[in-house]
Parts: C-alpha cells; structure tokens; sequence
C-alpha cells in the first residue's frame, strides 16, 4: 500500500463540484486543501472539512501538496500555474482552457528554464475523456484498414442565447468556450496541424472553424461549428474514412455512436445513463493522471498545440 496523492484544490466553485465528486470516490487521494478569495462554506469532502485559505499562496505555505488542482477563472490560470510550479515540487492540473491568451501560454514555456514545466503541467481536457470518445478511439486503433481520417465534422449547440449578456460575461463567446473542446477531442484522433479559416458570427455567439491535420501520414481537414442560438444542447462529430469508406459517428450529449459502411452497421457503443456526464469525463481523466503516464492529451505539449490553435481565431 503506498499512501494517497496529497490534494490542493484552488477554486470551489461550479466545476470543483466535479473535480471534488470524483476525487472522493479516489481512495489514493486526499484533500489537503482548498483555497479561494471569495467568501465560500467550506468543502465537505468524505465527511469531513479540509482546511481552506483565502490565497493559493497562503495553502502553499502551510502544506505540501503533490498535486496542485486550479479550478479558478480562466484569466487567473497562468498566474497560479506560476505560483504552483515555483512554490512547491506538486503536479499541477489546469481547468481548460489552460490560459486566457497568448502571451501567457509564452510565459509559461519560459518558465520551462526553471522548472520541469512539460514534466509538471497538466490541463483538464476531459472532452477528451468521454466514454464515446475512448469508445471511439479504441475502435479507430483497431481497424487501421479502414485507412487515414480525411475529413471530421464536429457541431457543439448549447441553449445560452437564452442567458444573454450573461453567457458572454461567463463564456465570452462560443468559440471559446466549445474550441477548446473539440479540438482537445480531436487531438484523441489526429495530429493538429493549424487553423486554416475562421468566421464568428451573431456576435460571438456562433463560429465556424475549419483546422487542418494528419493521420496516419494523410493531410485532412476538419469543420467545426459552435452555436449558442439552440433550444437545447447538442454535441456530435462524424469521422470520415474516404478510402474504406467508413463512417464513426459520435454524440457527445447521449455518449453514445456508432460505425457504418454504407448500409452496413460495424460497431455500436451506448450507455447506461446512470452516470452523470461530467463524472463520466473526469473519471477516466483522473484515472490517466494518476496512472504515472498521463495521456498525452493532458500534457503541455498537447495545450500550447490546442491554445496556438484557439487563439488563432480573431476575437478569441
């Protein structure tokens, strides 16, 4: 038996709610921390209540954490990611996006001369991890007849037309917030090679984004199309294999998809719908993380690709 990975949590709001549900259920973890400004009740966690600090620096001073989690505001990722890697030797996890900009994801490669930043840095792609994704992704390894990727059509709808100015203070735009989504769930496919075009629209309220890639040797592109004009939320993606003539479809709302061949049906995967969608994310990312390799789509190789990339979008 070796003893639980010591736990800092910065930020308790709204998506620590996820990180803390599925932390809990670890039972190679403990929180040793949690630390926020704002006025917040403390974290029960397992019963009990953690200490909690007012800064991320007051914690550090007080505890030794082997692994940092920022669950804060996306502009204020870049200065605790900072503060983390200089003030303690902790493995450090970033909510996505891992930064607002980027001037900071520069900082952060600059920083890489003090400290083991690729080794150390980790971000939260958990679209990556959705079941239907690594359903997915098993499947594709294991029909490598089926030839290259050559073209993926991803569409991301949710229902914040409804919130108004409200959605734009929280969300900025829907490029935004659903980008770095779907490019971290591509990164599971293909190689990132750049943005080849970008239209937003309605304000920021809409995008459509086309980015190129390999696979498997083979230049393909990808359309990607966010929207927040919906009545509900709606999230699939199509991978299209041209020279088998495959088909892998994907919905990331149902977590669900299926393989086809013209009128032949090849694999189908669905879900048992007692697993919240979140939980179902963070679960195997948390499982990767703590493994001692972590899938490359965590690593800070794979989010300075992804943020070059979503920043590359005029008004990001």
């Amino acid at each position: 038996m070796t003893d639980p990975v010591r736990v800092g949590l910065a930020g308790v709001g709204i998506i620590a709610e996820t990180h803390l549900a599925v932390l809990a259920e670890r039972d190679d973890v403990s929180l040793e921390f949690t630390a926020d400004p704002r006025p917040a009740g403390l974290v029960d966690f397992r019963g009990a209540e953690p200490p909690h600090y007012g800064s991320l620096g007051e914690a550090l001073d007080a505890h030794w954490p082997e692994l940092v989690v920022i669950a804060t505001p996306t502009e204020t990722h870049a200065d605790l990611a900072v503060l983390a890697l200089l003030r303690s030797s902790a493995r450090v996890l970033v909510e996505k996006p891992l930064v607002h900009d980027l001037a900071s994801l520069a900082r952060l490669r600059e920083l890489d001369q003090k400290t083991d930043v690729a080794g150390r840095l980790f971000t939260a792609h958990h679209f990556a991890f959705s079941p239907e994704v690594d359903w997915a992704v098993e499947l594709v390894a294991g029909n490598p007849d089926w030839g290259p990727i050559t073209t993926i059509t991803s569409a991301f709808y949710d229902p914040y037309v409804l919130r108004g100015a409200e959605a734009f203070a929280s969300y900025v735009s829907s490029w935004m917030d659903s980008g770095v989504n779907q490019l971290s769930m591509l990164t599971r496919f293909v190689d990132l090679t750049g943005l080849a075009s970008s239209r937003q629209m309605d304000g920021g309220a809409s995008a459509w984004c086309t980015v190129e890639f390999r696979s498997r040797g083979v230049a393909g592109m990808a359309r990607l199309r966010s929207s927040w004009l919906t009545g509900s939320s709606s999230k699939e993606s199509s991978l299209v294999f041209d020279r088998s003539g495959v088909e892998v479809w994907i919905d990331h709302t149902a977590m669900t998809g299926f393989a086809a061949r013209q009128g032949e049906l090849l694999a189908a995967f669905g879900n048992d719908g007692r697993t919240a969608r979140k939980v179902a994310h963070y679960r195997p990312l948390y499982a990767s993380l703590l493994s001692g390799r972590p899938d490359p789509v965590l690593g800070f190789d794979a989010a300075a690709t992804i943020t070059a990339i979503h920043h590359a979008v005029p008004g990001a």
